[in-house]
């Protein structure tokens, strides 16, 4: 038999995987991924980024149209997967995993407006498979590079890999054949790629978008017979133009000897803050250095504090010394320290101009010192934070985080993940909409039609207010 190129490989392989391959642990983890990226996307249409492209996007006409989560609007299918995306990833609140990249906001929003046009709907399992398929094919492209494995230094991973993984899931809902689904890819790829430069940004949303969105388009396009390079996967001068120790491997086949899914070895990292996911080490050293120094004390003073000093992974994009924005907040190991001192917590509020801006906080930044210790990796597996706090009226204190809550290796409990959820879409939905959300997810494999999960991401409050009040005239 001819050995199979990667690109076929991976074409052929988006095309076999089969419902009867998904493994429990695939299951158990892909259904929290997709609760926890609908809540945050939720929440994130309450951003202005998202307004912003919402209002661009309702601008476009077509005969098909999706729905936008939160809101009672419906846009072309495209838009509505590069709107709900940008979602997602509005206050970067988005799972994350290892090698580094956020897995699902490219690749939920794309299945769920496409499956609004499809004239059969899938059904729940089918979106089950799907998003899946999408969340294996990044996790074997981050494994095409060692360089995939650390904090990103050049582009922003999800603008890569989010694509394809958009695409092939789209690939998947579509019923695309082997050579269709290896098109989808070479085409995806062409619409790859975004400058770390815009991390920190109202544009950085916006890399997730695009991947879902033009994820979505290859997929079409290869249905309607557009072809790309077939080995663009193994090529130096085509995927491979994303990394400096670039080595392809093959796909192996669902099912066989080989096969083993990626997302069953490595669990993702579920957020507890909005914010970049070094925060979230800072974050807890910070928290526990400051708990150290109230029980030598007995009290925290922030007034009294001389100095805090952090040790942490160099990084430039999340090295902010002094944020004007909330995008820059988000990455600013500074301002995250320093909110947890101050507040005993780091919360969606913590990024809004009132907390932002308050002179305390301004204060203690400026006596914030980054060290960057040679034995601390820019790596979401190897990486540390400590937290050192000199004070005028006791010892030095310092406390260190090696592994946060929420973090692969201490995963957030699902009691945990559902307050963030309800926290998050209670924002946006009625009590119904939330519970109907819950329930669908928990249920997905056995829902006729994924329809109904639309249906509860429309139910805003004020539309329940308003049917309220119809029933009631």
């Amino acid at each position: 038999m001819l050995r199979k190129g990667i690109t076929e490989s991976f074409g052929a392989a988006v095309h076999a995987f089969g419902p009867g391959q998904l493994t429990c642990g695939v299951i158990h983890r892909s259904k929290r991924m997709m609760l926890d990226t609908l809540g945050v996307g939720l929440l994130g249409s309450t951003t202005a980024v998202f307004d912003t492209a919402l209002k661009y996007s309702q601008g476009f006409q077509s005969r098909e149209r999706s729905s936008v989560w939160g809101k009672e609007a419906f846009i072309p299918p495209h838009f509505a997967a590069f709107v709900n995306a940008i979602g997602v990833h509005s206050m970067d609140f988005d799972d994350t995993w290892h090698p580094a990249t956020h897995p699902s906001g490219a690749v939920l929003p794309a299945l769920l407006a496409l499956a609004e046009t499809l004239p059969t709907q899938p059904s729940g399992l089918d979106l089950l498979l799907a998003f899946n398929v999408g969340i294996e094919v990044q996790g074997r492209l981050m494994r095409f590079a060692k360089e995939a494995y650390d904090i990103p230094s050049r582009f922003h991973p999800p603008s890569v890999v989010g694509v394809m993984g958009s695409a092939a899931a789209s690939a998947k809902l579509l019923g695309l054949g082997p050579a269709q689904c290896s098109h989808a890819l070479a085409v995806a790829a062409s619409s790859a790629g975004a400058p770390l430069a815009n991390a920190a940004t109202q544009t950085k949303p916006l890399h997730i978008g695009n991947a879902a969105r033009r994820g979505l388009e290859a997929a079409q396009l290869a249905q309607m017979g557009l072809q790309g390079n077939p080995a663009i996967l193994e090529m130096d001068g085509g995927f491979g133009v994303y990394y400096k120790d670039f080595s392809p491997a093959e796909l192996p086949a669902p099912g066989g000897a080989g096969f083993r899914w990626i997302l069953e070895e490595q669990d993702v990292a579920i957020k507890r803050i909005p914010a970049h996911l070094g925060m979230h080490w800072v974050v807890d050293a910070a928290l526990a250095a400051r708990a150290k120094l109230e029980n030598t004390v007995g009290g925290f003073d922030v007034n009294r504090i001389r100095s805090v000093t952090l040790r942490v992974p160099a990084s430039k994009y999340i090295n902010n010394p002094f944020p004007v924005t909330e995008h820059q907040a988000r990455h600013s190991f500074q301002f995250n320290a320093c909110s947890a001192l101050l507040d005993r917590n780091v919360q969606v509020a913590s990024f809004e101009a009132p907390r932002l801006n308050r002179p305390a906080l301004r204060e203690l930044l400026s006596k914030v010192k980054v060290e960057t210790p040679s034995d601390n990796i820019p790596n979401f597996e190897k990486m540390y934070c400590e937290v050192q706090l000199e004070s005028d009226h006791g010892p030095t204190v310092a406390a260190r985080c090696n592994t946060f809550y929420g973090h692969w290796r201490k995963p957030l409990s699902q009691e945990h993940l559902l307050e963030k959820f309800i926290s998050n879409a209670s924002r946006v939905l009625c009590a119904e909409g939330v519970e109907g959300v819950i329930d669908v997810i928990d249920n997905i494999e056995k829902e006729k039609e994924c329809s109904t999960l639309g249906s509860y991401l429309r139910m805003t409050s004020g539309q329940h207010e308003k049917m309220s009040s119809q029933i009631y005239i």
